[in-house]
């Protein structure tokens, strides 16, 4: 551990590899990173209009799937969080389910309780807010009526 808390994970998978990995298996291989659960979500970028998939760690909170926009603590704000804030309709596939979603940042008041269910499944995101100058956002995902449930 190099800073209070915080665990290096394997980054051996990850990127366009581990997103290609996961849709090849239906996340049997990639749904598991580093002992956390993750979904791929795919966003429609918000220059160009293409599909952008990503693999993200997430949670859930009743029936909403919750993804951090950390980046690592970076300074900036990740492009899949500015797509998503552009156009907030999205799709996630959660091992092999494809479930269409609708975004929106979590509010200043449920982010604190957000906050700790997140530290709760990955604790490094303690250690990337203190890398940022900005409050890291809570993204809730919440599908939309029809969506296949995971």
């Amino acid at each position: 551990m190099t800073e209070s808390g915080y665990r290096p994970p394997d980054l051996s998978l990850v990127g366009a590899e581990h997103v290609a990995r996961y849709q090849e298996t239906d996340g049997e291989v990639g749904y598991e990173w580093n002992g956390v659960p993750i979904l791929l979500l795919t966003t429609t970028g918000r220059t160009t209009g293409l599909p952008r998939t990503r693999a993200l760690i997430f949670g859930r909170d009743g029936d909403d799937y919750l993804v951090v926009a950390s980046t690592g603590g970076a300074p900036k704000h990740p492009s899949w969080y500015l797509n998503l804030l552009a156009r907030p309709q999205a799709e996630i596939q959660v091992k092999a389910a494809h479930i269409p979603v609708v975004a929106r940042t979590a509010s200043e008041a449920e982010r604190a309780r957000l906050w700790k269910t997140a530290v709760g499944y990955w604790p490094n995101y303690e250690a990337y807010q203190t890398r940022t100058d900005r409050v890291i956002p809570i993204v809730v995902l919440t599908p939309l009526r029809g969506g296949a449930a995971a």
